[in-house]
């Protein structure tokens, strides 16, 4: 058949998800439940058929068929309706373009993400960690998913713009995007655009961050031309790549996209990781002390640079195991773009089909006790063969993350930067838990400040805690560091 590929020897089943709603399908389920939702599919089939409103749409449960959609960008495009709204607010980016111009466009961005720019960055990662964590105090109650969030976006924006976004700017963005994200999950999930035209307080927020991002990063590209000097940063290489007469042609339009793109994908996500891996190392006092001891060792007190993150193991494992465990992508789309075969079963063009990273990564099956968190899974030596298709945070095949390697190298420098002067221990009450959007993970979790000092013994260091008046630091303490 065209467009079908030879598949592994197995007996692949397919089946339904129940509790379908007329007109609604599985929306329902999916908005307040989404985790749990995802979670019951697996015992439907390998493939199972689910409702978006009135559409009918295909997950795959499995990981080799997960693999298969990846490294088959061509028939399974970029689409469905997560894409359909990211194209309305992204343009043809990077992120959200169909297959043909995508090779192009990642072309025209990959300098900037290759691992000699990523090692130069680092310092701008490591400064602006700093930056934050150092105004934090003793006993203070932070906003942990927010300082995260200034953290991230001020290094995209170095890398994007240089110093084009002044303090007000940045925190326009930082506001702009939390909206976004916020709106984004029920405009995908919901199959009609009628209930998001109301001037609801909802929708207009909605609007108006939509139109300021856009308007930031409008001003910024009209200022750069204004005064017509080239810096070294990714405006910067755009606007070069569109005064060349050679090759296909970089319109204003695709600069704009490119920039918005960035933007919307590369300080959330990190952000979340980030916030999410603070939760969880205050709730597994083990992990977090190795976290304390490894920094401690390789850093001794300074500021991380792109030279220590070979021997920064553990801080870099205890990410990956974040991104295992909370996987600030969680759930996507794609769209055949010609008739094909997945699982036995005849998909038509257009249709619509699911993989959740989220789901993947809580399959027993590849890793034992998904829920605990266990960061010695990614020590060198330690994972198994044939995992890697089960782990897929940053996707796979030609369309993985532009930015994996920025990514990565981002969550583990700032978290090294900050465990290195911090514990971030959960205040008394209910824990912020993970909510599911467009991206999962901590959008206000709080965290009281415990300082970390260093003494030296000999010719060793010791880390000890000064811990804040009890009566405000919570009930989870741990002996040491």
């Amino acid at each position: 058949m065209n467009g079908s590929a030879t598949e592994p020897e197995q007996a692949w089943t397919a089946g339904s998800a129940p509790g379908a709603i007329p007109l609604l399908g599985h929306g329902i389920a999916l908005f307040r439940r989404p985790l749990a939702f995802l979670n019951i599919l697996p015992a439907y089939g390998d493939l199972v058929e689910v409702r978006l409103g009135p559409r009918r749409a295909w997950v795959a449960c499995h990981p080799e068929l997960v693999h298969r959609i990846l490294l088959d960008a061509r028939t399974f495009d970029k689409g469905g309706p997560l894409f359909d709204r990211l194209r309305g607010l992204m343009g043809d980016g990077v992120v959200t373009c169909p297959y043909e111009p995508h090779r192009r466009q990642r072309r025209l961005l990959q300098p900037a993400f290759r691992p000699s720019s990523v090692a130069g960055h680092a310092e701008v990662m490591g400064r602006e960690a700093e930056s934050t964590s150092a105004s934090w105090q003793a006993g203070q109650l932070v906003d942990v998913s927010a300082a995260m969030m200034t953290v991230t976006a001020r290094v995209m924006s170095r890398v994007l713009f240089s110093d084009s976004l002044d303090a007000s700017a940045h925190a326009e963005v930082r506001h702009c995007l939390a909206e976004v994200v916020r709106g984004l999950f029920v405009r995908t999930i919901v199959p009609f655009d009628a209930p998001f035209r109301f001037p609801i307080p909802a929708n207009l927020r909605y609007r108006r961050a939509v139109d300021r991002l856009h308007a930031i990063v409008a001003a910024a590209v009209a200022e750069r031309r204004r005064a017509g000097d080239h810096r070294d940063d990714l405006l910067g290489s755009l606007l070069q790549a569109a005064a060349l007469d050679t090759g296909p042609a970089v319109t204003d339009q695709e600069v704009h996209d490119q920039l918005i793109t960035l933007l919307l994908t590369g300080v959330e996500t990190t952000a979340l990781c980030l916030a999410s891996a603070f939760d969880l190392l205050a709730r597994n006092p083990a992990a977090e002390r190795a976290l304390h001891a490894e920094v401690d060792t390789v850093l001794g007190g300074r500021r991380p640079g792109a030279e220590d993150l070979p021997r920064l193991e553990h801080t870099r494992a205890v990410v990956t195991e974040t991104l295992r465990h909370s996987p600030p992508g969680w759930l996507f789309t794609r769209v055949t773009t010609r008739d094909t075969e997945l699982a036995g079963r005849r998909l038509p063009r257009g249709t619509t089909v699911l993989y959740s990273p989220y789901l993947l990564h809580h399959d027993p099956a590849s890793f034992p006790e998904p829920e605990r968190f266990l960061p010695e899974r990614w020590l060198p030596g330690r994972v198994p063969a044939g995992r890697e298709h089960a782990m897929v945070p940053f996707a796979a095949g030609s369309r993985k993350c532009l930015g994996d390697g920025f990514a990565m190298a981002e969550a583990t420098i700032a978290l090294a930067v900050v465990a290195g002067r911090w514990r971030l221990r959960h205040a008394a009450g209910p824990a912020e838990e993970s909510r599911p959007a467009v991206t999962l993970g901590p959008r206000a979790l709080r965290m009281i400040c415990v300082p970390r000092t260093r003494e030296r013994v000999g010719t060793t260091h010791r880390t000890t805690f000064r811990e804040p008046d009890s009566r405000t630091a919570g009930d989870n303490g741990v002996d040491d560091a």
